[in-house]
């Protein structure tokens, strides 16, 4: 089980790789394929995964709680030490932080999951992406765009927010997905069959695009700051969420090892591209190429573990 399910995830991140090392493909057509799976793929694989289902087979409320109170322990906690140790101003902080409360769940932690788990992971995960696209992603969007403007307009900053939300057609997928499953509402044969061939796409694809993203990635800015990210990102999260899941809730061991599988993920792309438009570039990539690689040794670790 345990080969079955690394050896095709390393195989498939070098292919990612390898095919844009040895030019057999460009970046921007690597980063087209990551953008196929996260605007199409990944959200009919949601959709129908969750529409097939009833509420009380995806809706886990003691899990949803425990998620949410680690990632935003983990974020105020980075916030008030980006802030007062490592002396960024509150735009910064807010970006930078993020990095050390979220996972790559949508591309990487599907993939994994789907390998380990089968259909069962996409009910773990779309809790995970609620979490993430829902309540963080747009606390850090208020945080950064407040801090970058002298007179805020936070009803405009706010706005803008949730129309970026609901044209993200991830969250939109998954919500669409749980809708169809609280009314009961069945999706029609023909469309099932569609939205489950584009679906079969996202994992191998995420994999694939994810290797081809990390080409041209350097560590420029390896200092006590991105060590700090890492740590929290591939290790402190994973450890809350075990120990939270384990303790303070009745769920399963399945479930246990779910969330502590995706909380160790790597650090999510939106991390770079946010650091980007901010202008924290190499505080940014650099975290996330060490978090890469070092989220999925700690994933290997826990899959041989779990799994062997």
């Amino acid at each position: 089980m345990v080969f079955t399910v690394i050896v095709p995830i390393f195989f498939l991140l070098a292919l990612g790789y390898l095919s844009v090392k040895l030019q057999l493909l460009s970046k921007e057509q690597v980063n087209a394929v990551g953008a196929f799976v996260i605007k199409i793929a990944l959200p009919a694989l949601f959709f129908q995964s969750l529409a097939a289902k009833d509420l009380h087979e995806i809706w886990y409320p003691e899990y949803f709680a425990i998620y949410t109170g680690v990632t935003f322990l983990l974020y105020i906690l980075a916030f008030v030490i980006i802030t007062q140790y490592f002396k960024n101003t509150h735009s910064q902080a807010s970006v930078l932080s993020l990095g050390a409360a979220m996972s790559n769940t949508g591309l990487i932690g599907t993939a994994v999951l789907s390998l380990l788990m089968g259909q069962k992971a996409m009910v773990y995960t779309s809790l995970v992406v609620i979490i993430e696209s829902v309540l963080l992603i747009p606390v850090v969007l208020i945080l950064a765009e407040m801090g970058t403007q002298q007179k805020a307009n936070l009803f405009a900053i706010i706005k803008n927010t949730l129309l970026m939300l609901l044209k993200n057609p991830l969250f939109m997928g998954v919500m669409l997905g749980i809708a169809c499953a609280i009314f009961q509402i069945h999706i029609p044969k023909q469309l099932d069959q569609v939205l489950s061939l584009l679906g079969q796409t996202a994992s191998p694809l995420a994999l694939f695009s994810i290797g081809g993203g990390i080409v041209g990635l350097t560590l420029k800015y390896v200092n006590v700051q991105s060590f700090y990210l890492v740590v929290s990102s591939n290790l402190l999260m994973p450890l809350l969420m075990f120990l939270g899941l384990s303790y303070l809730t009745d769920v399963s061991q399945e479930m246990v090892y779910a969330g502590t599988i995706i909380a160790a993920l790597p650090m999510p792309t939106i991390f770079g591209m946010l650091g980007q438009a901010y202008g924290l570039n190499e505080k940014t990539l650099t975290p996330l190429l060490m978090s890469t690689i070092f989220g999925f040794v700690v994933v290997s670790i826990l899959i041989t573990l779990w799994w062997a």
